[in-house]
């Protein structure tokens, strides 16, 4: 499931990812919202919380968090994941060098911090 993240800066779609994710769930929950954000500010600023494991994403979801980046291309700003996985943290760094905008990840205990550089490219000291 992925739902959306309250109390977070309005040029920013941030989202929690938990338990079982679905392509249903980009279609009803992240397109909307991204689609919104792009249209206000003409950029996207991206936080994933990834409060479940890589492999609760189905195949399905996974092909439409692809759509999402090949959609949004000209688009990315800045985009936070924030995980305690060491695998997903080091492939967002290499990924980072691939796509426009900045990518970066965050350890759960900072997502403050996360939430503070995907509004507005500074992180909070917490």
């Amino acid at each position: 499931m992925i739902a959306i993240l309250p109390n977070i800066p309005n040029n920013v779609a941030a989202f929690e990812a938990s338990g079982t994710v679905t392509e249903t769930d980009f279609e009803n929950v992240v397109f909307p919202t991204v689609e919104q954000k792009v249209k206000v500010y003409n950029e996207l600023n991206y936080l994933l919380y990834l409060n479940t494991g890589i492999e609760d994403f189905t195949f399905k979801a996974w092909l439409q968090d692809l759509l999402l980046g090949i959609k949004n291309l000209t688009k990315w700003n800045r985009c936070a994941i924030v995980t305690d996985n060491n695998k997903v943290q080091n492939f967002t760094e290499i990924f980072s060098v691939l796509m426009p905008g900045e990518f970066k990840s965050f350890p759960k205990h900072k997502l403050e911090s996360a939430i503070s550089w995907c509004a507005n490219g500074e992180e909070k000291n917490i």
